[in-house]
């Protein structure tokens, strides 16, 4: 993977400006390169969050500045992660491709099967729908019990346990310990529009001082970028 130059960031922004969140993180892959002739949409969830966090790290750096709201007080809690902690150490064995609960089989899902279930708005039916969509085989269960929900779930965590990224977090005004998930799509792209905005600004800047066309400013480094701007402030 290679630094995006000013002129791709703000194609790739433009590009998934007014696209889903889900599919913003796929284009994101697409254009680093990393796609290789296959579908980033149906590779597996761990596969596509490790690359995100590669992607972010390569782009943006290995820090990620995050906040939450405590569910217990409302409290909001700024913090940084480094994007290497939350890889999950890879195997040396090839991952399984499936899990087996109780005469049942079932793949690994995928941003599609994501995209499928995105639109519910019942969270345990759309755990379900996921579930029957990365159901591939065996003896077909008689209903989706809490049992087999939470034994399917764990499974599939075990195998693929970059799946979901997770970490756990402190109330520092109620000391209330809780999970909270992390979306490192959101992440890049929001650093892909701050950083877009920040190049449309400058390029507005510099024209309006010295009568460049936008490709013209973008064309400079970023040091001569600068330097440009504080003459103009000055």
């Amino acid at each position: 993977m290679r630094a995006l130059s000013s002129s791709e960031t703000l194609a790739l922004w433009e590009r998934g400006a007014r696209w889903h969140p889900l599919d913003r993180g796929l284009l994101a892959l697409s254009f680093a390169g990393l796609s290789a002739g296959e579908s980033v949409a149906d590779w597996p969830l761990g596969r596509r969050n490790r690359a995100l966090l590669e992607l972010h790290a390569t782009w943006f750096g290995s820090l990620l500045e995050a906040w939450a709201a405590c569910p217990q007080c409302g409290e909001k809690l700024e913090f940084e992660l480094n994007v290497r902690d939350l890889m999950a150490p890879q195997s040396d064995e090839k991952q399984l491709a499936t899990v087996a609960v109780e005469a049942q089989i079932f793949r690994l899902p995928t941003t599609r099967d994501l995209a499928e279930v995105a639109k519910s708005s019942d969270e345990q039916q759309a755990v379900i729908q996921l579930l029957a969509l990365c159901r591939i085989g065996g003896v077909e269960s008689c209903g989706w019990t809490d049992e087999i929900i939470e034994k399917v779930g764990e499974s599939l965590a075990t195998v693929d346990p970059m799946a979901e990224t997770r970490v756990a977090l402190t109330c520092p005004a109620c000391d209330h310990l809780w999970n909270d998930s992390i979306d490192v799509a959101s992440f890049i792209w929001a650093e892909l529009e701050a950083r877009a905005r920040r190049l449309l600004w400058e390029a507005h800047s510099l024209a309006s001082a010295y009568g460049w066309s936008e490709s013209e400013t973008l064309a400079l480094s970023a040091a001569r970028r600068a330097l440009y701007l504080e003459m103009v402030r000055a």
